[in-house]
């Protein structure tokens, strides 16, 4: 038997009461990395042991090792060389929080590239995405920040050099799965997605915009190319579709902030890859967002420069 001992209640201390803790805001930024990398390592996990990817496994894990190392090294040659603090520095939780872009960028380049037997290529790519973020930035509010989308940049250089190298084909995501399976994946990956988005990253507007002007652009090549809808459209039923617009095109880093300018960034993707389509150029998607990112570039230059020449003409 057992019993159950009564103690008194703490007398209060003396002196002034202390005012309560105050828990420190939670920062969405790094939440929606952790939601990213969970949700890509479970995907990639799944990818190899059930749905049926192509790559070898192998590849993932080599592309998240090599990932971390540039990582870690490109970090430090910058902040070396501007005299600052690395990113990574302050202890485990910094380094971890660090390492989460790296993580979600080597995961995505192993799993969307097919380089056939050859590892090199998925390590190339890698190498591209981390050093895009140092090469391509631009000052804003007078902090650095990179432009181009690492994981989808690296892919498209890739793609560029290597010829013989191509996309994951789009049935490797449900090679296996057979009935209900085959259609509850893409289901699963676009409610996960979409709870990120409207939760964490706030990028419904781009998500809308993008899929309205992928309809659109679908439409008017209907319209004015004479091209059979249907198949303009059918893209928009794949699950590489649902990965790219929802863990892919809505890079926090990469993205606009205010709900109008996000719109405009989806339209812009989606208008750009119907004109890559006409021209014949496959791959479009991630040609398209690389062309989007390199105008955001030119429009965040000049913005820039105009906000400086109005503080100069104000302080004259």
């Amino acid at each position: 038997m057992t019993t159950t001992e009564r103690r008194a209640p703490l007398a209060p201390p003396d002196g002034p009461a202390s005012p309560p803790a105050v828990k420190p805001p939670v920062d969405l930024r790094v939440k929606a990395l952790q939601r990213f990398a969970m949700s890509i390592t479970v995907f990639t996990i799944a990818g190899h042991l059930v749905l049926g990817f192509e790559q070898a496994p192998i590849t993932p894990v080599a592309a998240v090792l090599t990932s971390y190392v540039v990582a870690i090294a490109l970090e430090w040659l910058d902040s070396w060389a501007r005299d600052r603090t690395p990113e990574y520095a302050g202890g485990p939780r910094a380094m971890m929080t660090f390492l989460l872009p790296a993580h979600i960028t080597a995961l995505a380049c192993a799993m969307l590239l097919y380089g056939n037997s050859s590892v090199w290529p998925y390590l190339f790519a890698v190498l591209v995405a981390h050093a895009a973020k140092y090469l391509v930035r631009v000052r804003v509010r007078g902090r650095l920040r990179h432009v181009l989308n690492p994981s989808n940049t690296g892919i498209v250089v890739t793609l560029l050099l290597f010829p013989w190298v191509g996309i994951a084909p789009p049935y490797h995501f449900t090679n296996n799965p057979t009935g209900a399976i085959d259609w509850l994946v893409p289901l699963g990956i676009l409610m996960l997605g979409t709870m990120l988005n409207a939760g964490l990253t706030r990028k419904v507007p781009l998500i809308l915009g993008w899929a309205g002007g992928f309809v659109l652009q679908a439409v008017l090549r209907w319209l004015i190319l004479d091209e059979a809808l249907i198949a303009a459209l059918v893209p928009m039923t794949g699950v590489a579709f649902v990965l790219y617009t929802n863990y892919m095109i809505t890079d926090p880093g990469t993205t606009p902030v205010k709900p109008r300018q996000q719109v405009v960034f989806g339209l812009t993707t989606a208008l750009v890859y119907g004109v890559l389509v006409v021209c014949g150029v496959v791959f479009g998607l991630f040609f398209a967002l690389v062309i989007t990112c390199v105008l955001r570039w030119f429009v965040l230059v000049v913005a820039e420069r105009r906000t400086r020449v109005r503080s100069a003409a104000e302080a004259a």
